[in-house]
């Protein structure tokens, strides 16, 4: 332990991944967006260029290295090429992650001449019905001529497809649609459940033998092409006994800045009560993240109750996820109910249970809920590639 002033502290020397929320605006509705539940009536203003690229600065001189911009849809804002350029030149190796959604010819030039390391497209499934109902909008079409355009510019084919029960059935397809496209690194993530995927969970948890269905032709798929292309199959939490070491502890190597200048530990983390996280616009980063107390809350261990405090993997698994303890418990210092350990786990095992039944969801849950942000879904989805 290291005392910083008057703060205990336990951080890591500085954080190695940033990623910067640069808005949560986004043309496409996903049913699985983790955008935040009230963005629409709470969200205020967004970053500018200035605040971002200091951002960037100060992060970097704390030793980050890999730069993250996503959103939302960070191509609604139209300084994207500026943070690319600016983040090279800085040293960062910078990737993008998008629904490909606004990506032009103009643009994607400007980010081969910027330095931009890596494009993360993301699809919703491998047919343009089920992909175009999961997202509300009409775009397997649009995102079908970005793949070609990221490949035509020589960037490595990233594809990211989130899967749940509506569309993990199609595996089998989404790897060969993968394929087609010359995909180099695929990863197939099972939906975790936070924001809109929380409340759209009776809807998107798979059985557990569509999992093992899922796993087993990703197997044989790998098994054909060999090294031909790298394939991560994420399992959803729910179906694990023991929790993940979310984003590899607490304030260990990752940092999350909002749009809104918030500096969170994890995508999710301003959900959770008690903790007022530093804004960027008011303080560095260097304090921010050595001695702020949110970034220091649930570092260590002496925040931790049992069983998590007595038990031989809490230095693996960190006791899980604080926003999934809060969520499905209410108190961010229990421990993830994911864990068999856990006091709550029946809260696990019940939905699991759920989910297991032919027709999923049960009469009495609402209708599926899609993440609206109207007043700036159309722009983007307007635009010729």
């Amino acid at each position: 332990m290291k005392k910083i002033g008057s703060v205990q502290t336990n951080q890591p020397k500085g954080p190695l991944w940033v990623n910067a929320e640069i808005t949560y605006k986004c043309p496409l509705h996903c049913v699985f967006c983790y955008n935040p539940l009230d963005y629409a009536s709470t969200f205020k203003s967004e970053l500018s260029t200035e605040d971002w690229l200091k951002v960037f600065k100060q992060s970097r001189e704390l030793g980050a290295v890999q730069l993250g911009i996503s959103g939302g849809e960070p191509l609604m804002r139209d300084d994207v090429e500026i943070m690319v350029e600016e983040g090279t030149k800085m040293g960062y190796y910078v990737n993008l992650l998008t629904s490909g959604i606004g990506l032009t010819e103009k643009r994607i030039a400007a980010f081969k001449e910027g330095g931009l390391g890596q494009i993360q497209l993301s699809f919703q499934d491998s047919t343009k019905e089920l992909n175009d109902f999961l997202s509300s909008t009409k775009t397997f079409e649009l995102k079908s001529k970005v793949a070609k355009l990221i490949k035509e510019h020589d960037y490595p084919m990233v594809l990211n497809v989130v899967l749940h029960r509506l569309n993990i059935d199609h595996i089998g397809q989404i790897l060969e649609m993968a394929e087609a496209m010359g995909a180099d690194h695929v990863e197939l993530a099972n939906s975790q459940y936070y924001a809109w995927a929380l409340k759209n969970r009776a809807y998107l948890m798979p059985s557990a033998e569509q999992l093992r269905k899922a796993e087993e032709t990703t197997n044989r798929f790998r098994e054909k092409i060999g090294n031909k292309m790298k394939l991560y199959f994420i399992v959803p939490d729910y179906y694990s006994n023991r929790p993940k070491a979310c984003m590899n502890g607490w304030g260990s190597v990752f940092l999350n800045v909002a749009p809104d200048g918030l500096a969170l530990p994890c995508h999710e983390a301003r959900m959770l009560p008690g903790l007022t996280f530093p804004n960027v616009r008011d303080n560095d980063m260097g304090w921010i993240w050595n001695e702020s107390p949110a970034f220091n809350a649930y570092r260590g261990e002496s925040w931790m109750q049992e069983p998590c405090s007595s038990c031989d993997e809490r230095t693996k698994d960190f006791g899980g996820c604080r926003c999934q303890a809060f969520q499905l418990t209410g108190d961010a210092t229990n421990t993830d109910p994911v864990c068999d350990k856990s006091p709550h786990h029946n809260i696990i095992t019940e939905a699991v249970e759920l989910a297991q039944k032919p027709q999923a969801p049960a009469v009495d849950v609402k209708p599926i809920i899609f993440f609206r942000d109207d007043k700036n879904s159309k722009a983007l989805i307007a635009q010729e590639i």
